[in-house]
């Protein structure tokens, strides 16, 4: 049984009872975010243009007492199958996959960790967020919460 890591690939996955466009145009209204994510406070746009690859957000995190700032980079944006950003700051990449399945649609969220996380991010984690390896645990679990948040919302 491979070891738990802080920059394991985190996952979460559900069927939404929705059409791939109903889920897709709630996924990207990133304003709504907040509304699932467990850590996110707010997400804002720093560049004028929208979502669109390449655009800058700037993540505002809160876990208890402690907030942080994080610098995302949208890289992959393909309507209505695929969105996702790098989060600069950690070196943590994050992604929301759509399929259609059985009258509704399977959303897979990851949280790969393409080379390894950062060195600051890791301090963080250890010194403000209780460590890497926990802080990774409640990420996956707040990436389910995440998925039961935009289902909600696509479904009404």
């Amino acid at each position: 049984m491979p070891i738990p890591s802080a920059d394991r690939e985190l996952r979460a996955e559900r069927l939404v009872a929705a059409p791939p466009s109903e889920v897709w145009a709630a996924l990207t209204d990133l304003s709504r975010m907040p509304d699932w994510s467990p850590e996110l406070v707010r997400m804002v746009a720093l560049r004028p243009g929208g979502l669109r690859v390449g655009q800058h957000y700037l993540g505002i995190n809160r876990r208890r007492a402690v907030v942080w700032p994080t610098h995302s980079v949208v890289t992959l944006l393909e309507e209505g199958v695929v969105l996702a950003w790098d989060t600069r700051s950690s070196g943590s990449r994050w992604i929301y996959e759509l399929s259609p399945e059985d009258g509704g649609t399977r959303v897979v969220h990851r949280r790969p960790v393409p080379d390894r996380l950062t060195r600051s991010g890791r301090v963080f984690a250890t010194l403000a967020l209780g460590g890497g390896e926990s802080h990774a645990d409640e990420l996956e679990a707040g990436m389910a919460r995440t998925l039961e948040g935009l289902a909600a919302a696509a479904q009404r």
